[in-house]
Formats: C-alpha cells, sequence, structure tokens
C-alpha cells in the first residue's frame, strides 16, 4: 500500500509544483504605457513629442479648457507646481481641450500661464489618456510608463504628491535567493 500512495504522489508532485509556479504572484506589474504623444505648441517652434523625455523627465499632462470653471479656479495652482518642479526633471504640458485657438490663448494669457501649451480640438489625444472630463490631469513617469490620473477633484497638494513620487527612483528588485 505504501508503495501505491508513493507512486502517487510520484506521479502528482511535479504537476503540483508547475500549477504552483504558474499561480505564484509574480513581481508587480508596470504601469502602462503612454501612448507617444507629438503635438504642434501653441506658442510655435518645434512640435512637443514626448518620446524625448523618456529618461530624462517626467511628463504631467494638464487637459484642461477656457470654459472650465474648475480649470480657472486651478489655473494659479497649477502655474506654482510648473515653476517649483520645472528645474527637477519634470515638463509640464497643458493640453486645452475642445478650445477654439483664440480662447485658449486667452486663458492661458489671463492665468499668467508659462508652461507650453497645445490644442486638441476633436479630443483625439485627449481620449487616448483616457479623458473623461476637464480638467484631468496625467503623470508619465521618466520610462514612459502613466504612473497617476487625476480627475477634476485633484488640488495642487494632491497633484505635487503624484509628481513627487514620480521622480522618486523606482524601487530595485532583489535578486531571489539562491537555494541551497
Amino acid at each position: 500500500m505504501a508503495a501505491i500512495i508513493l507512486c502517487a504522489v510520484t506521479r502528482f508532485l511535479p504537476a503540483l509544483a508547475l500549477a504552483a509556479l504558474v499561480l505564484a504572484p509574480g513581481p508587480a506589474a508596470a504601469a502602462p504605457a503612454a501612448p507617444a504623444l507629438r503635438v504642434p505648441l501653441l506658442t510655435g517652434g518645434e512640435p512637443f513629442d514626448s518620446r524625448s523625455l523618456i529618461g530624462k523627465k517626467v511628463l504631467v499632462l494638464r487637459f484642461q479648457a477656457s470654459w472650465c470653471k474648475t480649470c480657472a479656479a486651478q489655473a494659479a495652482g497649477i502655474q506654482r507646481l510648473y515653476e517649483r518642479y520645472k528645474e527637477r526633471g519634470v515638463e509640464l504640458l497643458a493640453i486645452q481641450v475642445d478650445d477654439p485657438e483664440r480662447e485658449a490663448r486667452a486663458f492661458l494669457q489671463a492665468h499668467h500661464a508659462g508652461y507650453p501649451a497645445a490644442l486638441d480640438p476633436g479630443l483625439r489625444v485627449a481620449n487616448r489618456f483616457g479623458f473623461k472630463r476637464a480638467p484631468y490631469t496625467v503623470i508619465i513617469s521618466k520610462r514612459g510608463e502613466i504612473v497617476a490620473r487625476l480627475d477634476a477633484t485633484a488640488d495642487e497638494k494632491s497633484l505635487a504628491v503624484a509628481i513627487d513620487t514620480a521622480l522618486k527612483p523606482p524601487a530595485r528588485r532583489r535578486a531571489p535567493a539562491k537555494a541551497s
């Protein structure tokens, strides 16, 4: 009888080991890759290309609109964040959603926006980043991964925390322990 049990366990053990390997939790999943973004800036010059920032800077995409009251209320805080982080490896780009150029320019000027801005009249860019309503902010790490999505309720402090988190180097993975 012991021989029969030993034989059954011997056949079952490799299958159990394989199942444990397949079902074991792996390393944490990576953040989703951000879509590449290339847009002409309202100020002219070279188009903004997000791919040029990979490995160099954190990108903060701010989707806002001239007709958005919350955007107007948060505009001074966005400018403060831009000034606070621009020398720390962070690029901020405003995407004026569903705005005619004249209204977008008037909004940026009225709020003394010093950061670069682009237009997205048909929401083609915004929709690629999961846009639902303005304002909407997406933080992209230096690795080109979306690390935060903040909706209209996110205040200046919440945005600063998300940017600070994105600026931290990624946690190093520990090598697996050697079996003896």
